[in-house]
């Protein structure tokens, strides 16, 4: 599974005790820009949970219907949900299929879950994804390191510099805050 999805950044900031998850709404198909407002980053369960996707929006959208019943069945344990979807996610014939990376975080905790049965919680509570997430990424975490910014400004700051470097993602953002 390609996890370097084209058309998306998605970057997930966890500092001084909040949280931050931004997306650009750029849609590509294949050489071209189809819509700058589409929304990657919601929250979910109650507005305690914070997802983000890259990849195939149909396929992202049926991880969230998926996601979401795991968080019903756990009572909202973000842990066991992401890692009762990825062992899914890797297991099932249709699932195993479906070409979409996902984020997601609590006021706790930040995991990248993907359809390779990963679950990966970061040690510096930076992650990126698609496109523009090294971007992002390594711009924020030199934030992280040499400015007093909150996480808001951080993930706005580290993806408007990414939309200035990749050609696949824009400055329209989506930030969600816990």
């Amino acid at each position: 599974m390609d996890t370097n999805f084209r058309g998306t950044t998605i970057l997930a900031v966890r500092h001084n005790g909040n949280v931050a998850v931004a997306g650009d709404g750029q849609v590509t198909l294949n050489d071209k820009i189809l819509k700058h407002r589409a929304k990657k980053v919601r929250k979910i369960y109650n507005g305690e949970i914070i997802v983000g996707f890259a990849g195939a929006s149909a396929d992202a959208l049926n991880l969230f219907e998926r996601f979401e019943k795991k968080l019903d069945e756990y009572n909202g344990n973000l842990t066991r949900s992401v890692v009762e979807l990825a062992k899914e996610w890797r297991t099932d014939k249709y699932l195993r299929r479906l070409e979409a990376i996902l984020v997601a975080v609590d006021r706790e905790k930040s995991f990248l879950v993907s359809g390779n049965g990963d679950v990966i919680e970061p040690d510096e509570g930076v992650i990126g994804i698609g496109s523009g997430g090294s971007y992002a990424q390594a711009a924020a975490m030199a934030l992280i390191q040499h400015t007093n910014l909150d996480a808001r400004a951080i993930v706005e700051s580290s993806m408007k510099i990414a939309a200035s470097i990749c050609i696949y993602t824009d400055d329209y953002l989506t930030i969600e805050e816990l």
